[in-house]
């Protein structure tokens, strides 16, 4: 998959909308300091090194519950990319 793929198929969408896959653990957080089309290109390359990196440094982690309900009860939109069986997804407000 292409960058300009997964730009494609990026897109805003209510954070009520995707919590089936927050309570499945498949919600993965990447903080608005990075590039999530990079972050999910690179997961579509499986790219380890560079994904374990993002771990580390704490720009890429499962959403929290805490993030998870202060969204919800926001009525959060985020943006979100899926990238299988993963949904990559970024608070631009934050």
């Amino acid at each position: 998959m292409s960058k300009k793929d997964i730009n494609l198929e990026t897109s805003l969408i209510p954070w009520h909308e995707l919590q089936r896959f927050f309570a499945s653990g498949l919600a993965i957080s990447v903080d608005s300091s990075i590039d999530m089309i990079e972050v999910a290109y690179q997961f579509s390359l499986d790219n380890k090194a560079q994904v374990e990196q993002w771990l580390t440094d704490k720009k890429v982690a499962p959403v929290s519950d805490q993030q998870a309900l202060q969204w919800f009860e926001e009525n959060k939109s985020v943006w979100a990319v899926v990238i299988k069986p993963w949904v990559l997804v970024q608070d631009k407000d934050e």
